[in-house]
């Protein structure tokens, strides 16, 4: 029987549980499942339920309609006031850092990304903190905090986690690149046919599922401390930059808002 997350606010996410997996799905569908801070938080809420359940041994994270994730929802993240921005130290509200989602566990359970359609920006960052990736075909994926002004510092370090040399082209040019890419810079485990790819991830999760649920976590727990060690560094050297408040992040943010292309960067 399905069990789902209950918040106070629209529901933005939906909790299911079959067996010993978990499918945990964005549900914002109008906005291509754009993060807001409501969206984080119960997240949060699924995955500590997740954490939680002593019946559920693995999660998959996906998310409803058209595409995985579209990325932070910039009206509401990125035009914030420079006073807003230096008191939150960030886009991200209070208590709704995505980056927590994964690396805040107590039982160290695994967590399978299945995506599909685009997979932008914060979504990419969501994906690639999970532990295994499972991409539908013609997915396409966008590094976008490049040519925000945010620097990619934080997903440099997950993508070159993943994938070596293929993450510095990433993450300099923030092109947009393929599941298929993806698989071959070794980004992602399995790129699945066209509307076969919750099955594809459910497939993998029972594999995972078979193994004794102690030997599994230990594994998970070692791969999330050095990943999270990992982007630590990279973070704090990127963090005395303060890019969220250059003229350029702010310049890069209208324009998306205002659905035209950015004016001449200015360096500061």
């Amino acid at each position: 029987m399905g069990e789902r997350a209950m918040t106070e606010e629209r529901q933005y996410v939906e909790y299911e549980r079959h067996g010993s997996i978990v499918t945990i799905a964005m549900n914002r569908p109008e906005k291509l499942n754009a993060v807001s801070d409501e969206v984080v938080r119960q997240l949060m809420t699924a995955f500590r339920a997740f954490d939680a359940d002593p019946e559920a041994h693995v999660a998959i994270l996906c998310g409803r309609g058209r595409a995985f994730c579209s990325g932070a929802d910039v009206h509401q993240r990125q035009l914030r006031s420079r006073e807003e921005f230096e008191r939150l130290g960030g886009p991200q509200g209070h208590g709704a850092n995505s980056g927590d989602l994964l690396m805040q566990s107590v039982n160290w359970k695994p967590v399978i990304a299945a995506v599909h359609g685009y997979v932008l920006g914060l979504g990419l960052g969501m994906m690639l903190d999970c532990d295994l990736i499972v991409a539908e075909a013609g997915t396409k994926f966008h590094l976008t905090e490049t040519s925000r002004g945010l620097g990619s510092a934080k997903q440099w370090a997950q993508l070159h986690f993943r994938g070596g040399a293929f993450a510095d082209e990433i993450a300099l040019t923030g092109r947009y690149f393929t599941a298929e890419e993806a698989l071959a810079g070794n980004l992602i485990n399995r790129v699945a046919p066209t509307g076969t790819f919750m099955a594809a991830a459910w497939e993998l999760a029972e594999a995972v599922a078979a193994n004794p649920p102690l030997s599994v976590r230990a594994t998970v727990r070692t791969r999330r401390w050095r990943l999270g060690q990992v982007v630590r560094e990279a973070a704090h050297q990127q963090a005395p930059m303060r890019l969220y408040l250059t003229e350029d992040f702010h310049e890069a943010a209208l324009a998306f808002k205002e659905k035209r292309k950015p004016r001449p960067f200015k360096g500061r």
